[in-house]
């Protein structure tokens, strides 16, 4: 049985997920509308990656006879419409959220819930592929530097982009 305690960490984190898919597609809006939409859509892609996190907590919640609160979800701040800063801003963002799952493994360990610590370890792996893409792709803008013809590549590579992640999420 899920604590109350854990049942309000993991309901937190389904705000913080939503705020996360909030935040990229706002920055996809921003990026599309200066003439990046294969940056966009990369962004996109990412929007769909946190609903399914956050709605892979809501299922898991469930399955715990557990309580869902839906907050409201703050409107997202993009510091800079300039693509490196953008991307700086999606792996802080990223940081921000290894360092929340992980204070949420350390609570499901301290209350000895195996069941959510089980379920905590896949989203450890995901935010440590999330990490990876984002440095991936800054490390790629500082090699291109600020040029058009760069960033004009960067925008069709990232075009390419594919959902990984069912979009239906009754399939969570």
């Amino acid at each position: 049985m899920i604590s109350q305690k854990m049942t309000d960490r993991i309901n937190l984190q389904i705000n913080r997920e939503l705020y996360s898919a909030y935040l990229y597609l706002a920055m996809a809006a921003k990026l599309t509308g200066q003439g990046y939409a294969g940056i966009g859509k990369w962004l996109t892609v990412q929007y769909h990656e946190e609903m399914f996190h956050a709605m892979k907590f809501v299922k898991y919640l469930a399955e715990q006879g557990a309580a869902v609160k839906y907050e409201a979800v703050a409107a997202p701040e993009i510091k800079s419409a300039v693509v490196k800063d953008v991307f700086k801003q999606v792996y802080a963002h990223e940081q921000f959220v290894t360092g929340s799952i992980r204070e949420m493994v350390e609570l499901a360990r301290a209350e000895k819930d195996y069941a959510t610590e089980n379920l905590l370890a896949w989203y450890i792996d995901e935010q440590v592929e999330e990490e990876k893409n984002d440095t991936e792709i800054l490390q790629l803008v500082d090699l291109i530097g600020g040029g058009a013809q760069g960033l004009f590549m960067l925008n069709i590579e990232l075009g390419k982009r594919e959902a990984k992640i069912a979009l239906d999420f009754t399939k969570v």
